[in-house]
């Protein structure tokens, strides 16, 4: 590694510690007047002598999309949710799978979600992916009616610490959603059990189509509740639940 000037690296830590939100390298870069402005090489070198630094301490330097932050381990989770007061939002199955869908499969169109999961896809779990901005518009499908096509946003990969949609579980032949949610570090709501639909390339198999959730993010789908999910056509659903202990570190 090439020799870092400590106050270029001073300057790059105190920066990703106070930018609430992942640092890219063109903005570093921005931090400098023109005529001192360290090379992209420069800054990359400091953010790898940080990420170094970082090795054995509760915190660790996370690449998240095309930024970086400074985020505490995983491990650690367990003693910081005893920070936290109020209980993590708990999101519906319904919400989870729209989700997961949109992941898998983007760009998608609210009618394609609609025959992968087999029932209507309430405007409000569209509207609450949206307002989280974990879901955006990214287009419209050259069809009659140009349906809009949603994605992932890079809050999507903030939130569920991921530095790229290529980090997403891989699908094998047939899973459990648990299981995906497992290696995410995410739950279900309680009352998601071994009896939840498995996750294949090809089909889903029918399951409770009730909401749990402890506010509104399953307000889109109470016309649903108690409806069975008919088989569906081949799927892709990931369920995701965000682990505390992947917080940014804060000063």
């Amino acid at each position: 590694m090439a020799q870092v000037n400590p106050e270029l690296k001073n300057i790059i830590e105190a920066a990703i510690l106070v930018a609430g939100q992942p640092l890219t390298v063109d903005r570093m870069l921005a931090l400098f007047p023109e005529e001192s402005r360290p090379t992209r090489d420069e800054i990359k070198d400091a953010l790898r002598q940080l990420d170094a630094e970082c090795a054995g301490r509760g915190i660790e330097l996370k690449q998240i999309d095309n930024g970086y932050r400074f985020q505490s381990r995983e491990k650690y989770g367990e003693w910081l949710a005893r920070l936290y007061e109020e209980r993590p939002a708990r999101y519906s199955r319904a919400l989870l799978e729209t989700l997961a869908i949109v992941a898998y499969r983007q760009p998608v169109t609210r009618g394609e979600i609609e025959e992968i999961r087999g029932v209507a896809v309430s405007s409000e779990i569209i509207k609450t992916l949206m307002t989280r901005e974990w879901v955006r518009q990214v287009g419209q499908r050259d069809v009659p009616g140009r349906p809009a096509l949603y994605g992932t946003t890079r809050g999507f990969l903030e939130h569920f610490n991921l530095k790229s949609l290529a980090e997403l579980p891989p699908l094998a032949e047939l899973r459990d959603i648990e299981q995906i949610a497992a290696e995410l570090n995410m739950s279900l709501p309680v009352g998601d059990d071994a009896s939840a639909p498995k996750v294949a390339s090809a089909g889903v198999a029918p399951g409770d189509e009730s909401d749990i959730d402890d506010d509104a993010d399953d307000a889109g789908e109470d016309d649903a509740a108690g409806e069975h999910r008919a088989a569906a056509g081949e799927t892709e659903a990931q369920a995701v639940q965000a682990d505390p202990g992947n917080a940014p570190a804060k000063l």
